[in-house]
């Protein structure tokens, strides 16, 4: 039974082979939708809000060709990613590819760079935050710009001190396992998209209608103002902003088909937000006025030599949420809010993916164990976010934001060359590798985006000359290139002292065995039967095996062992020991009467999901699961629980939900309550299996009330005749019309005289509040004995299989 309330369910990796082995695999519940919303998100996330202004400052107009430039070039990695993601779906990415197909010390690069590459996105993400924040509360409040609050809070202090906050506060909920759920994903880049969209379309109008606009992006100097460099610069600062295909391959553990659907997110999400951030640029250049009040808060002088790109540049982390102050209704507060809701979802992403890549390394010895401890409550890699948090605080305070940035980028930049490389070698060293997507005319793609990414370094060479050919005055180039430097040269002392030590002295680790080998059954049909609660294994495995021998069908046990989000679901084998033994012990009961048995332990981050998972990859004609019937929850869209209630409404089979009563043992009666329909009839081909086995007696029973009228009392004979029906030639079953005024309050009565209750769903839910419908699952709630609350699988498709069965 899987009691909806317990945490010890399992999924997890195959260990099996011979019929009763119990196997593990792990549970794949993320859908493409899912992943190209995650890749969506990644991409439009802080990096448009804070990045499109200092990127106006370097490009120009030409911002707009620097944006589809950066899309262009990134397809070129975005296709080593999905072919690469497709074939290796596990948590780790690029440092695990790399690792496995260049000679060291190219794989532990590839993830110390990785490493460094999300902590910094991430703290840039920090910084954003909380500049954005207190330019809310400024707006909010009405205090000045400069303000000194207690005499000694400065806006660069309250920025900074945010930002550690927001560090530690999505660390802690990563330490929690707590997550950013799917749908609340899709919600928060929906937000996203939607208050974008409305920049654009207002951005785009104020441009259009201006009198000569096209002067702001075509006349004194020019469309580039800064030349090639200024193009190229602005595409290496926002190159950051293109690299949410990375994010998506991070999950490619959890993904369903992910062969099929790890490249098609890839790319749908490039399609999705290049033509945004296109779009983006041309709405801020061209919507924004020149105006004195906007001049004096980006501190610029001498209105007539300004443009909107020099403004845009110099507002910095502001210029979008200034431009949409300008031409679009409640503009700052919507775009301040889109932009506290990107960094905050990134923030997460970020948090998470670090620690991830930093844990992986710890698992391979790579970095010291500490980063490999989970802890055994949370399950979490709690040493590794921990010290994450840490990396990405320190720098939140002590870099410009600008320079942040600048570090991301280079670390990406070098982590993407690796990765294109390593797409060229793997066609040599893995010829087998079961490739669903191939990077077409190989080498040339990857060539060219190690060629192009490499190109994207002189940004480094223009902001460092930006003094003195005298454009401006800027030392973040610099900042970045020796705070790149020297995380190299750590990483090096670290690799040479520790990481090949180890790597020689490691044993080879476990990995999950993704194929099942399972002894071919000849039975005609298979049930699931997910146990929680040991408890009450004995009664369900009672129940699933009598219909079993009385259907000939084979019995599957499984367990679920859960970890969080923040886990590498292949974790999971950590705790799947007490479970293996639950599914054992489950599985000698079915052997004992000689009933084919089979088990599989799934690890994943989701209950019911890896129940649904496990009824589609075996072709499942049936769930049994367990419910507790107490401590019913206060929530209106849970019913029985949330586990339960998934699993009935979404499970492509036949579910019973099985409510064991105060008294078991064996079967000697069994009450039918029956209104007829498909469910009912389900509910009697239960029946009947059981007491086929257990030589138990049927009463089939349907309740009228007292003042019904005698066409009322034959509608209701015909309906217990009909269900009778099914038993004819078993001679097992006696038919009853009851009176009762409360339909329920006759059947728990009816039913204490009777070892098991069958009753079949009245209704297929009820505004999702009823999963059952009334009055099955009040007897579910009221009823002493054993309840069974049986549900048919009423698609097309089952029933086309029921009728071509008969």
């Amino acid at each position: 039974m899987a009691d909806d309330s317990s945490q010890d369910v399992t999924t997890g990796d195959q260990v099996g082979g011979e019929e009763g082995d119990v196997e593990t695999e792990l549970s794949r519940d993320m859908s493409l939708f899912d992943i190209t919303f995650i890749g969506v998100g990644a991409m439009i996330g802080a990096g448009v809000f804070a990045l499109t202004g200092f990127a106006a400052g370097l490009a120009g107009p030409a911002l707009t060709l620097a944006f589809l430039l950066n899309g262009f070039v990134a397809m070129f990695t975005a296709v080593s990613y999905a072919e690469l993601g497709a074939a290796f779906p596990e948590a780790g990415g690029g440092y695990l590819w790399v690792k496995e197909a260049l000679v060291d010390p190219n794989g532990f690069y590839a993830g110390w760079m990785s490493w460094f590459a999300h902590a910094v996105a991430c703290s840039l993400y920090a910084v954003t935050f909380g500049v954005f924040l207190v330019e809310l509360i400024v707006y909010s409040t009405g205090l000045p710009h400069e303000f000194h609050l207690f005499g000694f809070v400065t806006p660069i202090m309250a920025e900074k001190g945010l930002s550690v906050l927001m560090v530690a506060a999505f660390a802690y909920i990563n330490y929690r396992g707590a997550e950013e759920t799917g749908k609340a994903g899709v919600v928060v880049t929906g937000i996203k998209i939607v208050i974008l969209g409305a920049f654009i379309a207002f951005g785009a109008y104020a441009t259009v209608t201006a009198p000569q606009w096209t002067d702001k992006f075509f006349a004194s100097p020019s469309f580039a103002p800064n030349g090639l460099f200024g193009i190229i610069g602005a595409m290496g600062f926002t190159y950051i902003a293109f690299e949410g295909y990375e994010i998506i391959v991070q999950s490619g553990e959890e993904v369903v088909d992910p062969g099929k659907n790890i490249p098609k997110a890839v790319f749908y999400s490039m399609l999705i937000v290049v033509p945004i951030y296109v779009l983006v640029a041309f709405a801020s250049i061209g919507g924004i006025d020149v105006t004195q009040r906007i001049i004096g808060l980006a501190e610029v002088g001498g209105q007539q030599s300004v443009y909107t790109w020099e403004l845009l540049g110099e507002l910095g982390e502001l210029g979008i949420i200034r431009a949409a102050g300008q031409f679009m209704p409640y503009g700052v507060p919507l775009l301040l809010f889109a932009g506290l809701a990107a960094t905050m979802s990134a923030l997460n992403a970020t948090v998470y993916s670090s620690s991830r890549v930093s844990f992986a390394m710890g698992r391979d010895r790579a970095l010291p164990g500490v980063f490999d401890r989970i802890h055994p409550d949370k399950r979490t890699p709690h040493w590794a976010i921990f010290i994450s948090a840490i990396l990405i605080a320190a720098m939140a305070v002590i870099l410009p934001i600008e320079a942040v940035a600048a570090s991301a980028d280079i670390m990406f930049i070098l982590l993407f060359v690796q990765v294109n490389w390593t797409v060229i070698r793997m066609r040599e060293t893995h010829p087998d590798l079961p490739r669903t997507y191939e990077v077409p005319y190989m080498p040339w793609p990857p060539l060219i985006g190690i060629g192009l990414q490499i190109l994207l370094t002189p940004f480094l060479i223009y902001t460092l000359g930006l003094e003195a050919i005298g454009i401006g005055e800027s030392n973040h180039g610099l900042i970045a290139l020796v705070t790149t430097a020297i995380w190299m040269l750590f990483g090096l002392a670290i690799y040479y002292g520790y990481s090949k030590r180890k790597e020689a002295e490691q044993i080879e680790q476990e990995t999950p065995t993704l194929l099942t080998e399972r002894s071919p059954s000849e039975s005609d049909g298979q049930i699931v039967v997910p146990i929680a609660n040991p408890e009450n294994a004995e009664q369900l495995m009672r129940t699933a095996v009598d219909i079993a021998r009385d259907k000939d069908a084979e019995i599957l046990v499984m367990s679920v062992v859960t970890v969080p989000q923040q886990t590498p679901i292949s974790e999971g084998r950590t705790f799947v020991t007490d479970e293996r033994e639950v599914v054992e012990r489950a599985m000698d009961i079915a052997k004992e009467v000689d009933v084919p048995v089979s088990g599989t332990v799934r690890i994943g981050h989701d209950v019911a999901q890896a129940i649904i998972n496990t009824v589609e990859q075996y072709d499942c004609e049936t769930v049994l699961m367990g419910w507790k019937g107490q401590h019913k929850t206060q929530r209106r869209d849970i019913v029985l629980g949330s586990n339960v209630d998934t699993v009935v409404q979404k499970a492509d089979a036949d579910v019973l939900v099985e409510r064991i009563g105060s008294a078991t043992g064996t079967v000697e009666s069994i009450l039918l309550p029956t209104a007829g329909g498909p469910h009912a009839e389900f509910a009697a081909e239960i029946a009947q299996a059981i007491a086929r086995t257990t030589g138990a007696r049927i009463d089939v029973v349907h309740i009228v009330d007292p003042g019904a009228s005698d066409q009322r009392r034959q509608e209701a004979r015909d309906t217990v005749e009909s269900t009778a029906a099914i038993f004819e030639g078993d001679d097992i079953a006696e038919t009853n019309v009851v009176e009762g005024e409360d339909i329920v309050t006759a059947i728990v009565d009816r039913s204490e005289s009777s070892d098991l209750t069958i009753i079949g769903a009245t209704r297929e839910g009820l505004l999702q509040q009823f999963v059952f419908g009334v009055v099955p699952e009040q007897v579910g709630w009221q009823a002493k004995n054993t309840v069974i609350m049986a549900k048919r699988n009423t698609d097309i498709a089952s029933r086309l299989a029921r009728w071509l069965g008969r």
